[in-house]
């Protein structure tokens, strides 16, 4: 009698295990996210999604990298995806120029970073002029940051004879200019360390030039911030949770 009482307590113990976890998996928001950015930029979404972070609040968001910003807001407005990580650039102001209901809900990086990275043969911006810098697009990010450095360094794109080639993401853009196939473009820290390590020329860390610019950022559509305050809610609680349990929380900026 006590070995049927104990089995069958080891079942309802199972069973209601089983149960919970279904539960909880059945309970779980869907929320799909892109970026146009393969680098450092989107750590903190790739850290709090292998922490569990937004299955903590209940979300289950899957992380897209997509080619460029056009694309992610082209699933944006179609609502095939409900986020989408990225700066104010060409692509996110025209889209919202064009009519789309685009709003920042999140900055988790509030400054341009990043280097310019050159050809040893570039000492100096002016050095710029009649050369071609690789872009990732004609309107993104990488396009955006340079271009604002370039108005910083007192260049004009147009003026000066720079053209400006697309050629994709960092790691396409970075093996172009080993090979001297670019004289110059954008890159984040970690794809700038072994071409400094090498001799080419860093002209500037655009994280300490005074320019103003909303970096990395979060942005949705009007329609879906109205339909889902809390699955918004809780994305940024997660986005809190990582910043403020980093081990460099006091030095880290980015948040």
């Amino acid at each position: 009698m006590k070995q049927s009482l104990r089995f069958f307590l080891v079942l309802l113990i199972c069973a209601l295990c089983a149960a919970a976890n279904l539960y909880a998996a059945q309970t779980l928001t869907k929320v799909v996210m892109t970026s146009g950015s393969f680098s450092e930029r989107d750590a903190v979404n790739y850290v709090a999604q292998d922490q569990g972070f937004f299955r903590r609040y209940g979300l289950d968001l899957t992380f897209v990298i997509v080619r460029n910003g056009p694309v992610g807001m082209a699933a944006l407005a179609s609502g095939e995806t409900q986020l989408h990580s990225g700066s104010a650039t060409g692509a996110v102001l025209g889209s919202a120029a064009e009519g789309m209901d685009l709003v920042f809900v999140a900055g988790i990086i509030n400054k341009l970073i990043g280097n310019i990275m050159a050809s040893p043969k570039i000492k100096t911006p002016a050095d710029l002029k009649g050369k071609t810098i690789a872009v990732t697009s004609a309107s993104g990010g990488s396009w955006m940051f340079t271009t604002l450095a370039l108005e910083y360094w007192g260049l004009d794109a147009k003026r000066d004879g720079i053209t400006f080639r697309i050629l994709g993401d960092e790691s396409v853009r970075s093996q172009a200019l080993a090979n001297d196939t670019v004289a110059a473009t954008h890159l984040g820290y970690t794809f700038s360390a072994p071409l400094i390590s090498k001799g080419f020329t860093n002209l500037g860390d655009l994280a300490k030039l005074p320019i103003p610019f909303q970096s990395t950022g979060t942005l949705t559509t009007r329609r879906y911030m109205n339909a889902s305050p809390k699955s918004l809610r809780t994305c940024c609680e997660a986005w809190s949770i990582h910043c403020t349990s980093s081990p460099n929380r006091k030095t880290n900026r980015q948040c």
